[in-house]
């Protein structure tokens, strides 16, 4: 049995090497339907070792952050044809009856066995930390790993992890609860329309847009906001009057102090997670970093850049919309199957062609020449190909184009989104131009690193400190974009467009055609392009 011995701020699960496959999947051939109930939640199947779905909870036009719904869970479960042999469950705030597993602990899942429609089915519970640890390592291109650093870092948790053999030794390393909480909170002090306890899921993405227009560095007042936001204590529930009197306290979010002050907080909170990696953390191991936190491409630039690690990986779901995959990795590897998924971006939903445009709309076979000749001229172009992504960014699959040579497209597309005109809008860029327009021409095939825009021909893609969150696109991407940015190359020099995700404010990406259809008019939007199929509006 699994035992646990303490060490440093730390405990260290070890697996005592009776792991041997079960002998129902002597090939670790399995079917598992694995489950995030909490927010971002999502509902996936992995057969044999690949991810065959996952279908979150916000996709196709239902509010961001959701939790799975009843519906969801039906539909994911149709789509995976039979019952399967195991049906794993992460942690959030409590398991199944009896179980005690919750958010946090690294103890291996609990195993039951369970009739499901008079068929015998395995359910696996494991906690959520455990979840964002495999979710990592399973993804990992090097997968399987038998040493590397896993780094969590959310609302909640905020850990190094030492994976050892294969993971059957892990060891933890906390180093700040709550990270997440605490940086979105400063948005929360700053905001006087905000007046609840907790910070919204939101704020940190507008937060780290925010950091960009810092004039200088914090001044002291400012720097003593930061310090007390980066306390040990649990910050949980947020008490917004006890910074009354603090230079940002209500101040408005568009005010030079809270930007100095948001960006000192980055550098802070990055500070304390880095200076223990060097205190505690052997060097020269692979680094993959997991939870909310892995969306800021700012500390995922500095990691890349740090001297300590020999790489780093984060894969494209790295907050909660991927926990059900890595509780599916923690199943399968609990069953005596490798610690490793294939997987691909575009695992989530099908698009629903449930409506046809009306007589205002004409249709032809997609052309990439037409279409990039239309985004020169001005168009806004709604981009539709195959699969949705896994995660919260557009990749070329539910996408808004424009042109990134248009200073205008910026202010355009954010009208569009109905989003803070301090928002930036990011690049999709072709793999083999990065070197010519961006700095470190770092391949990014997920947008989650920060690289600074060499040239003033991109105005619409660059940011007020002259940061981009390129993507880019080599030529093994399945999102159609390649072909139009070749021909946006080959148009103008420039083999790069404006990408935002294709959503109403506060809901996830569209998928079916009636919703898109009802966006493009609503929003003067004039070009459509699904699958093999281009929609112009008839001038």
């Amino acid at each position: 049995m699994p035992h646990v011995r303490p060490c440093w701020r730390s405990f260290t699960v070890v697996n005592d090497g009776n792991c041997s496959a079960d002998a129902r999947f002597p090939n670790g051939e399995m079917r598992i339907v694995s489950v995030n109930p909490g927010h971002d939640g999502a509902v996936v199947l992995v057969e044999d070792g690949r991810l065959v779905y996952s279908i979150e909870a916000e996709k196709d036009s239902f509010s961001r952050h959701s939790p799975i719904s009843t519906a969801t869970l039906v539909h994911a479960l149709t789509l995976a044809g039979e019952i399967p042999d195991a049906i794993a469950i992460g942690g959030w705030h409590g398991g199944l009856s009896g179980t005690g597993v919750g958010y946090f602990g690294l103890e291996p899942p609990v195993v039951d066995e369970l009739k499901l429609f008079g068929r015998s089915t395995l359910v696996v519970s494991s906690s959520h930390e455990r979840s964002h640890v495999f979710m990592a390592t399973g993804m990992s291109p090097d997968a399987p790993l038998e040493e590397c650093i896993v780094l969590v870092w959310e609302g909640q948790l905020g850990a190094f992890y030492h994976w050892q053999a294969d993971g059957s030794v892990i060891e933890r390393i906390h180093v700040l609860s709550e990270p997440g909480n605490r940086y979105s909170a400063l948005y929360s002090l700053a905001d006087p329309a905000f007046e609840g306890s907790v910070p919204r899921l939101d704020f940190a993405g507008r937060l780290m847009a925010l950091e960009g227009f810092a004039d200088g560095q914090a001044n002291a007042a400012e720097r003593a906001v930061v310090e007390a936001l980066i306390r040990p204590e649990r910050l949980l529930p947020f008490d917004k009057r006890a910074f009354a009197g603090t230079p940002v306290f209500d101040i408005g979010v568009h005010e030079p102090p809270v930007h100095r002050t948001a960006a000192f907080l980055s550098t802070r909170l990055f500070e304390i997670f880095h200076d223990a990696a060097e205190r505690h953390l052997p060097r020269g191991l692979p680094l993959v970093i997991s939870g909310g936190c892995g969306l800021n491409c700012d500390w995922n630039r500095r990691w890349a850049e740090s001297s300590l690690f020999s790489s780093v990986f984060i894969p494209p779901c790295t907050n909660d919309s991927g926990c059900a995959v890595g509780t599916a990795v923690d199943a399968q590897v609990a069953l005596g199957g490798p610690c490793r998924l294939e997987w691909s971006v575009d695992a989530g939903l099908d698009f629903v062609h449930d409506a046809e445009p009306d007589s205002s709309w004409q249709s032809a076979p997609l052309d990439c020449e037409e279409v990039a000749s239309r985004i020169v001229a001005g168009s806004i172009v709604a981009w539709v190909q195959g699969r949705s992504e896994i995660g919260p960014r557009a990749l070329g699959h539910r996408s808004l184009l424009a042109s990134a040579l248009d200073r205008q497209s910026h202010a355009r597309l954010n009208a569009i989104k109905r989003r803070e005109a301090y928002r930036p809008i990011a690049p999709s860029c072709l793999s083999e131009e990065l070197g010519l327009w961006f700095t470190p021409s770092r391949a990014d095939p997920y947008m989650l690193f920060f690289a600074d825009v060499t040239t003033d021909a991109l105005p619409a893609i660059t940011h007020v400190d002259g940061s981009a969150r390129v993507h880019s696109v080599g030529p093994t991407d399945r999102s159609g974009l390649r072909p139009l940015l070749e021909a946006l190359s080959r148009r103008t020099g420039y083999g790069v467009v404006c990408n935002t995700s294709l959503n109403y404010p506060g809901l996830g990406f569209i998928n079916r055609a009636s919703d898109l259809f009802v966006f493009a008019a609503e929003r003067g939007i004039d070009d459509v392009v699904i699958g093999s199929r281009a929609y112009a509006r008839r001038r």
